[in-house]
């Protein structure tokens, strides 16, 4: 038998918690409730209620453990909300209580700890103070909070005046500097744009190598991708517990109004090849494709400027000075549709003299997921490349553009020295490319196929019948 987790191992303790709400029909039942019934018990009479009770959350038990990501998720009205903001302390319980160790920083519904008519400078220094920082730890870290936030001059004007995106950037820029032990997070991030989303995901992957994270979205992706366990919430209770992919099943199962959504767990495996060889493969089209882009289900994809200052890293040498999507005559292009050939072109400048350089792209989505990517070595690897100061080099990655859901998406670029399994990283550049895609035929997947051939077959149950 295993042994109890020790209280020292336990980041948040939910014990027997219930929230009740009293619901009155009208003002006046609710002031016969305050002033009515006290008296009726002072003169001994049988007590009366004005109110219907309302059980939000009932008897919810569970710990999180130090380092641990813990998801939960359920539809509207499961409790949810309800159980962060007494795990918060923003809300007390009716009954039960909850115990944490560290410091917690939550963010909730967007702007909730915000005084609107305050500037965002002052309201800085007000989270910060509530979640624990002095004045002077405030104003050390006041210059990465701002340039986290990147809302330039507004950070000096009433939040007020702010956006729902500028709220979550300030928001979450004073979370992640506050030195916290846990992060809480709600379905804020759902409203952030594509650049400050992936800088918010980068963020939470360092920050769940060490420290604890309360996860709840409906995102079923997001829970498989960030979370380690994972609460199905129905009814103000806690419905199953689990592995996030098998919470996941019963949650689609429930929302779906199924029983049999058997999704396969059998592992997926990749072999690194040694040597490539260049296959023909027939080229084919969706049989689907007209329908579908003479339809408001057209996969178009809205593609944005390269921006050269996105957040990156590398050792330098070589700077990517252009990424551009290309049709297959080579022009530039701002919209594309899925499923039709691109070519993804990246231009590069030596700053010094470069051998064997590595260029390489890859496609996330907007929770950091890696959806597909490629570079120049397997194909190139015998073609000796070398650049001196000043030369520019341009590559060109051919492709069929997938059909994607709708959503934000981005393109990481980077350029390398050497070989795939040694090299320099010369530059990387995060997010260098956005690309948006504003309908699409896909439901559910990460990415859509083209389909060669769709058939069904009628056939009776006799298997000896004949015409």
């Amino acid at each position: 038998m295993g042994s109890l987790m020790s209280s020292d191992e336990i980041a948040i303790k939910v014990d027997g918690v219930s929230k009740h709400y009293e619901i009155y029909d009208t003002p006046q039942d609710r002031l016969k409730q305050g002033v009515l019934v006290p008296l009726w018990g002072l003169i001994g009479k049988k007590d009366k209620r004005y109110y219907k009770s309302y059980t939000a959350l009932n008897q919810v038990s569970f710990d999180i453990k130090k380092g641990e990501t813990l998801g939960i998720i359920g539809q509207n009205g499961a409790g949810k909300s309800t159980l962060l903001q007494i795990i918060c302390g923003t809300l007390n319980p009716s009954e039960g209580r909850v115990s944490s160790q560290g410091r917690v920083a939550a963010l909730l519904e967007l702007g909730s700890g915000f005084n609107p008519e305050f500037t965002g400078r002052e309201n800085v220094f007000l989270n910060a103070m509530i979640l624990g920082l002095s004045k002077e730890e405030t104003t050390q870290k006041f210059a990465q909070i701002e340039a986290f936030a990147d809302i330039g001059d507004f950070i000096d004007q009433p939040v007020k005046t702010y956006s729902s995106g500028m709220s979550l950037r300030l928001a979450f820029a004073v979370i992640a500097h506050v030195d916290a032990d846990i992060l809480i997070i709600d379905e804020a991030l759902s409203v952030g744009d594509a650049f400050f989303t992936q800088k918010c995901m980068r963020f939470l992957r360092g920050f769940m190598e060490t420290g604890t994270v309360l996860f709840v979205s409906h995102d079923t992706n997001a829970m498989v991708n960030l979370c380690d366990r994972a609460l199905l919430m129905k009814n103000g209770r806690i419905f199953q517990s689990g592995p996030p992919k098998d919470v996941i099943k019963t949650y689609l199962a429930m929302s779906y109004d199924a029983t049999d959504n058997e999704i396969s767990d059998k592992d997926e495996h990749s072999s690194e090849r040694s040597d490539v060889q260049d296959v023909d493969v027939e080229e084919y089209v969706d049989l689907r494709q007209e329908f579908i882009n003479q339809s408001n289900l057209r996969n178009d994809v809205e593609i944005f400027a390269f921006d050269p200052k996105s957040d990156g890293f590398g050792e330098g040498g070589i700077e990517i000075k252009s990424v551009k999507i290309l049709t297959p005559e080579g022009q530039p292009i701002s919209w594309l549709v899925g499923g039709e050939m691109v070519g993804l072109e990246v231009v590069c400048t030596a700053v010094e003299a470069v051998e064997s350089p590595i260029v390489g792209f890859l496609l996330k989505d907007r929770l950091g997921q890696n959806l597909f990517a490629d570079n120049t070595f397997l194909k190139l690897k015998d073609t000796m490349v070398r650049l001196a100061i000043g030369e520019t080099l341009t590559t060109k990655f051919d492709f069929m553009f997938p059909v994607l859901p709708s959503g934000d998406y981005s393109f990481s670029i980077a350029v390398a020295e050497g070989t795939q399994d040694k090299h320099i990283q010369r530059q990387w550049l995060h997010d260098a490319l956005i690309v948006k895609v504003h309908a699409s035929s896909i439901v559910l997947g990460l990415v859509g196929l083209p389909m060669k051939n769709i058939e069904m077959t009628v056939s009776s149950g006799n298997t000896d019948a004949k015409n």
